[in-house]
């Protein structure tokens, strides 16, 4: 089983709810492929970068999970699918990277927090 992170940008015009489903659908695609997940982080609405089919905002998702490296071909074509979907991106992340992942979460310093002048 290998760490993943899958980032996803869904249509703004999605209510609060229908942005909970479509996250459970790919939790539960992920977990019933026999993988888990780490952790979950909704980032909400974002400005987009650049326009993407004429939207400039965008729903952010973050999740990072475990799970054998045939389920990912599997989840990227339901993303691709989805029309709720405009942008997703999986990486893999190796060991520096989790362990990163790990201490931002927990609260330890990870030494790329800016200074704070008193």
């Amino acid at each position: 089983m290998q760490h993943y992170e899958l980032m996803v940008i869904f249509t703004p015009v999605l209510s609060e709810e229908e942005f909970r489903s479509a996250r459970k659908k790919y939790v539960d695609l992920i977990v019933s492929g026999g993988g888990s997940v780490v952790h979950d982080n909704p980032w909400g609405l974002r400005s987009l970068a650049y326009p993407i089919q004429k939207k400039t905002t965008g729903l952010y998702w973050v999740l990072e999970y475990h799970a054998p490296s045939d389920m990912n071909e599997k989840l990227k074509v339901q993303l691709l699918r989805d029309e709720q979907v405009i942008r997703q991106m999986v990486v893999k992340l190796d060991k520096y990277a989790v362990e990163y992942n790990l201490k931002k979460r927990s609260g330890v310093s990870t030494g790329n927090e800016k200074a704070v002048e008193g």
